[in-house]
């Protein structure tokens, strides 16, 4: 899944992949982390949480 901005559409640059077990995702990892795709240098690693944010205040 590449993940777009809500309001254009447009992507943000990462997406995300489910594997069908660690070892693929180790391969890919190994294999892709670091490599060009589309003239640009990819970083490929495991989804890590969400750090927290504080709370937007709304007006």
């Amino acid at each position: 899944n590449v993940i777009t901005d809500k309001f254009t559409g447009q992507s943000k640059g990462f997406g995300f992949v489910e594997m069908s077990d660690n070892s693929a995702a180790d391969s890919a990892i190994k294999s892709l982390n670091d490599s060009e795709m589309g003239g640009r240098k990819i970083k490929v690693n495991e989804a890590r949480p969400r750090e927290e944010r504080p709370a937007r205040r709304q007006f």
